[in-house]
Parts: structure tokens; C-alpha cells; sequence
């Protein structure tokens, strides 16, 4: 068995600014892969990164949709990465906003995969939450928020 989460919430703008949110590195560096950016647009097939060291493979992208992802998102007990699977969902609404959902799929189930789990359900949150400020008001909320940012550092996972 494996372990997954999924979250979801609404963004007061049309699908097509939303999805251009995370496709477009320019606007993605702008409020979640802060440091280091990301370096290349979201085409199906590729292999962008993000954070300067993070590759994430484009499995599946349906303009204005769906975004499927594969990246080093789980860490076994024995150190090791392993992948993960990530989608995006882009569901328009009848109010002219976009529900956004991000699952994400394929933790061991163990005591790190449990703690992954739950990192990354944080970190999905924290992404749609700046997601949403970024896209409605043009506000980077990760700007001061982390300390290893304010470093020049990549946000890293605490060891609690």
C-alpha cells in the first residue's frame, strides 16, 4: 500500500491565468520555487527543475486542465529518494474562478513515508495559499516567510 494526500481551493480568477501560473517559470518563481526558479515551462514530456536542483518530469499536461508531475518527492528510511507522483487538476467554476486540486501519490508506508506525507501536504498548502495571492493581488507570500530564504537558501524539511 501506499500513502497520498490531496488538497484543493478556490482562485478567484479564470482557468486559463491559473494555469499559466504554474506552466509559466516566470510566474511560478514568482511565488513558490523562489530560490533557484524554474527553468524551463511545463511541456509534456520534459524534464524541468526547480529550486536549482529539484527534477520534475512533465508525465501528462491537458492545457488549462491537468498537470501530472513525477519528481523525488518521498525519502525511504534508508535515505534513499524515490518518486512520487504529483497532479494538478484546474476544474472552472461558474463564478469565473478556478477550483485548483493537487494530489499527490506514492510514499511507502513506513515512518518516513508517513512524514512526507504530511510535509508535503504542507508544502502543496503553502503553494496554493501563495498561488492564490500571486495570481488575485500580485503578493508573494514565501517572501519572508521562510529563514533559509531570507539566507538565499532553499526551504528545506525541519528535523522534528
Amino acid at each position: 500500500m501506499s500513502l497520498g494526500i490531496r488538497i484543493g481551493g478556490r482562485i478567484g480568477r479564470p482557468v486559463a491565468e491559473v494555469f499559466d501560473a504554474v506552466v509559466n517559470p516566470k510566474k511560478l518563481s514568482g511565488y513558490f520555487t523562489t530560490i533557484g526558479g524554474a527553468s524551463a515551462p511545463l511541456v509534456q514530456g520534459t524534464t524541468v527543475t526547480w529550486w536549482k536542483d529539484a527534477p520534475v518530469e512533465v508525465v501528462e499536461l491537458v492545457p488549462e486542465r491537468k498537470i501530472v508531475l513525477r519528481w523525488d518527492g518521498g525519502t525511504g528510511e534508508d535515505k534513499i529518494r524515490y518518486k512520487t507522483l504529483v497532479e494538478m487538476t484546474f476544474e472552472p467554476l461558474d463564478d469565473g474562478g478556478t477550483m485548483v486540486t493537487i494530489s499527490e501519490n506514492g510514499w511507502r508506508d513506513d515512518e518516513a513515508g508517513r512524514r512526507g506525507t504530511y510535509l508535503n501536504c504542507e508544502g502543496w498548502t503553502q503553494m496554493l495559499c501563495c498561488m492564490k495571492a500571486f495570481v488575485e493581488y500580485g503578493i508573494n507570500l514565501r517572501e519572508g516567510f521562510f529563514q533559509s530564504e531570507m539566507r538565499g537558501e532553499q526551504a528545506t524539511a525541519p528535523e522534528y
